[in-house]
């Protein structure tokens, strides 16, 4: 088996979540998404994902990192770390908050330059599949990423005034 073959990888557990999503972050040169309910308890705030998070948005002049959350506020309240980030590279990196009526999404993912992803089967639910070297399951979900995000509005700003 090679380094760029097909791998999904199953996780049981809040732990094995936060790992596969520190892998998805460590794997992105290009593009990272995330889509959440409120990215509150899974690792947002550590200094792992906040250097990995850090390498991947300085790594390329391209880099892009997207955020969304039914619920962005404990992404701002706990996690300054990300808030950090933000400010750093506020033309890199966007926080969105979906609108009500697409609320009744439950779904978590991640996916990483299309071509790797963690899905878990619903925010209530640990279990899922960390994905590596899957394009067309990545596409597919980068696709509904985008089709969210686009009906999405801006959350959380780089700067403190607000307006």
């Amino acid at each position: 088996m090679t380094d760029t073959a097909l791998q999904h990888t199953a996780f049981q557990g809040a732990d094995e979540y936060i790992a596969a999503l520190d892998t998805l972050c460590l794997r992105a040169s290009n593009s990272l998404v995330f889509f959440e309910n409120d990215f509150d308890g899974i690792g947002f705030n550590s200094e792992a994902r906040y250097n990995a998070l850090r390498g991947f948005l300085l790594g390329h002049p391209n880099a892009r990192l997207q955020l969304l959350a039914h619920t962005p506020a404990p992404l701002e309240r706990n996690c300054p770390r990300m808030l950090m980030l933000l400010r750093q590279f506020s033309h890199k990196m966007s926080i969105h908050q979906t609108p009500p009526h697409l609320r009744n999404l439950t779904t978590p993912f991640a996916v990483a330059d299309e071509l790797h992803y963690v899905r878990r089967f619903h925010f209530d639910d640990p279990r899922g599949i960390l994905a590596l070297y899957d394009p067309e399951g990545a596409r597919q979900l980068h696709s509904q990423f985008n089709d969210i995000w686009s009906a999405s509005r801006p959350a959380i700003s780089a700067n403190t005034t607000g307006l």
